[in-house]
């Protein structure tokens, strides 16, 4: 919670300093939370249901490293975030499915 506070404060700086460090903030955040979110799914990956969250945190982190290089591109654009936020939905809509369908044969 508190890197997602951190990174929407940085998003509405970065805002004011043009498309290059808003895509600097995100990529940080990508590999940030990517990386403890892979590392997370891998420690509880014996309970069950973790690899849609391990694929997740490694896209995120490929992912948050490719915003950073974007950025310095002359054609940056905000595109690739609305794709990589979609893939990240399903990812969590696949893991709590299959952890829900875990806790509810554990009860």
């Amino acid at each position: 919670m508190a890197l997602s506070l951190l990174t929407a404060v940085g998003l509405g700086v970065a805002a004011t300093s043009g498309l290059p460090a808003v895509l600097a903030v995100w990529g940080v955040w990508a590999i940030t939370a990517g990386t403890v979110q892979l590392i997370v799914a891998v420690v509880r990956y014996r309970l069950g249901g973790q690899w849609a969250m391990i694929l997740s945190g490694g896209i995120s982190t490929i992912a948050g490293s490719g915003f950073l290089l974007q950025g310095s591109a002359p054609d940056a654009s905000l595109t690739n975030l609305a794709g990589y936020a979609t893939l990240g939905g399903v990812f969590f809509l696949v893991s709590a499915i299959r952890l829900h369908r875990v806790a509810k044969g554990a009860a």
